[in-house]
């Protein structure tokens, strides 16, 4: 069997006509090189599925790429549906079709490329069936809901051909490039440790009531690949983060962002052991997951990550509320999405670099130059084979190690990991936890 390191390198080439559970996918022709033939030239005609909040940013920074067109927008609620309407006139200047269904649009021979900003558990079902309908697939943090997916979905990357990127938007600040880049030439000598960290207040989601369904919202579409569960209060539309149904924690939803850093800044693959220390301090409510987490990443060359994560309790003393320090032999960095800062081993600042572009601090409606940035780096993949920011193959493995921190904290002890595949060792428990359970009919498959 190929180890991940070797997988990861390998390539293979596209055809379609796969099913994702009862989903029938059509075939579509692809070049010699498993590529869908585009010229340089030609519009690219997308589609962004989930238009509640995320999306909001997408569409925007869609709308500023001359040679691309948002054709249509998807999402399972109409109210949503309604006021994203409203948003692209004004940001775009014109409504684009609308589907209520996303195997509709993956049935489109006109759409290239379809953007990804549903809840959580959709995200890398969606795009394995958005490749096997022959589409290149922008997909939102993280890139699956749990370790099999994950895996599944670079397999479906290599299997079609097809141009996959997660939005770690930060790997297009070219602060971040510049910082990391300067790490490497040796700037703060021998990097040992990547220190991330979230600080939030976010209140309690409450004890949540069973009601009918909204009229507007298709329940069972959105459930899709999750086991059916009734509808309550307070699931929709944002709190499914904190239910292990649906979402993944806050490791996932913001720490993802900053591990990735981390990991892109010390040169790290796949951890060697992973542990996780925490818990619910907060409020008495349906939150699943910690609200309060320490997660610490150990790699073979000596190197750690450490997470601290506080969703609910603001860190003191005051603090901003994400960011990733870089710790060398010979003085730290900073690395944020407004920028980067030096410093020597004294702690005094011998460098500040600023990130040039507008509202670069905003991650989710607020339109920022990262995320600009980012999607025209996977654009101009798709039309000139530009090298990606975020390919799939190595943002899977950030995602994955977000995983293995939640599953470190549910089994409340160290996982020892093969560097190589992956896989957990000798951890019978732990090792139940890399698949969910599926609605019959709706499990991806490759």
């Amino acid at each position: 069997m190929d180890t991940r390191r070797e997988f990861i390198k390998k390539t293979a080439a596209g055809s379609a006509g796969i099913a994702l559970g009862s989903m029938l996918i059509p075939n579509f022709s692809y070049a010699a090189n498993g590529q869908s033939i585009l010229g340089a030239n030609e519009r690219l005609n997308v589609a962004v599925i989930g238009v509640r909040s995320r999306a909001k940013s997408l569409t925007k920074a869609i709308g500023k790429y001359k040679e691309a067109k948002v054709a249509i927008t998807c999402d399972v609620d109409d109210k949503i549906i309604e006021k994203n309407n409203v948003y692209c006139q004004e940001t775009l200047g014109y409504i684009p079709a609308v589907e209520k269904d996303f195997r509709k649009v993956l049935e489109n021979k006109d759409i290239d490329a379809v953007f990804i900003a549903t809840p959580e558990h959709w995200h890398a079902p969606m795009a394995i069936a958005a490749l096997q309908a022959g589409k290149h697939v922008y997909v939102e943090k993280p890139c699956s809901h749990n370790l099999f997916e994950n895996e599944l979905l670079v397999e479906a990357q290599k299997k079609y051909g097809k141009v996959v990127q997660m939005g770690n938007q930060q790997r297009s600040a070219i602060t971040s490039q510049q910082g990391v880049q300067e790490i490497r030439e040796g700037i703060i000598g021998d990097v040992f440790k990547g220190e991330a960290y979230y600080n939030n207040n976010r209140g309690s989601i409450g004890i949540g009531k069973k009601i009918a369904v909204p009229s507007t919202l298709d329940w069972d579409l959105w459930q899709g690949p999750a086991p059916r569960e009734d509808f309550r209060d307070n699931v929709h539309p944002y709190n499914w983060h904190w239910f292990k149904t649906w979402g993944t924690g806050e490791i996932h939803n913001n720490g993802t962002h900053e591990i990735d850093i981390c990991r892109w800044a010390l040169g790290v693959d796949i951890p060697k052991t992973v542990s996780s220390f925490g818990g619910k301090y907060t409020y008495k409510d349906d939150w699943e997951f910690a609200d309060n987490q320490q997660a610490t990443f150990t790699y073979d060359d000596g190197k750690f990550i450490t997470w601290t994560g506080h969703s609910r309790g603001k860190m003191q003393p005051n603090q901003p509320g994400r960011g990733a320090t870089i710790y060398g032999s010979k003085g730290a960095i900073t690395l944020t999405r407004g920028g980067y800062s030096l410093f020597d081993l004294k702690g005094n600042l011998i460098k500040n670099e600023k990130e040039a572009g507008k509202n670069v601090t905003l991650g989710t409606a607020g339109g920022g130059s990262l995320d600009v940035k980012h999607i025209a780096n996977f654009f101009n993949a798709i039309r000139v084979g530009e090298k990606q920011n975020s390919p799939i193959a190595d943002a899977s493995i950030t995602t994955m190690t977000c995983h293995l921190g939640n599953i470190a904290q549910e089994v409340g002890r160290t996982l020892h990991i093969d560097t190589e595949t992956g896989k957990i060792k000798k951890d019978r428990e732990a090792r139940k936890l890399i698949k969910r359970s599926y609605e019959k009919g709706w499990e991806p498959k490759l």
